[in-house]
């Protein structure tokens, strides 16, 4: 059951979308009123996937979840969790290596936006090991990456790989 009162911010650069995402996406539209898939515009990150190629799938796959807006966004994360109303940041966490680097960023947060929560969701067991590093290199190697990604995101991967430079 979701709280009507509470907006959650879901940040990443969802490159691709995986099913972990996806699966993180649906728990966390349970949870909360309203979530923002927010699409980050990769700055820092090389990225397989144009920005509107990023959000299309997002909403390719979000679009079963009535709760759930996509929205693009560059910048610092506590200024688009504010302009969205956020109170709270859901981010994932797959293994122990994540958390040092998440709960770093989670008191960094803490700092710049004192009023908003970060909450830790961990996926469900068959996810746990799935990242989009791993998928895109799988992928770029010839490898089957369909049980990782949804059907439509598979199709974009598979044409991406076949021309790299695009």
């Amino acid at each position: 059951m979701s709280s009507p009162l509470l907006t959650a911010v879901y940040p990443g650069t969802f490159d691709p979308m995986t099913l972990g995402h996806a699966d993180l996406m649906r728990r966390a539209s349970r949870l909360f009123g309203h979530l923002v898939l927010a699409v980050a515009a990769g700055h820092h990150k090389k990225t397989l996937f144009s920005l509107e190629e990023r959000l299309d799938m997002a909403r390719e796959v979000a679009s079963e979840y009535p709760n759930v807006e996509v929205v693009a966004f560059s910048g610092l994360l506590s200024e688009f969790v504010r302009s969205q109303g956020g109170q709270v940041v859901v981010r994932g966490l797959r293994a122990v290596s994540d958390f040092d680097y998440e709960f770093q960023m989670a008191g960094m947060n803490r700092h710049l936006m004192p009023e908003v929560e970060t909450v830790f969701l961990t996926p469900s067991d068959q996810y746990q090991f799935v990242s989009g590093t791993f998928v895109r290199e799988i992928a770029m190697l010839g490898g089957d990456v369909a049980k990782f990604v949804a059907p439509t995101v598979l199709e974009r991967l598979k044409a991406r790989v076949a021309r790299p430079s695009a």
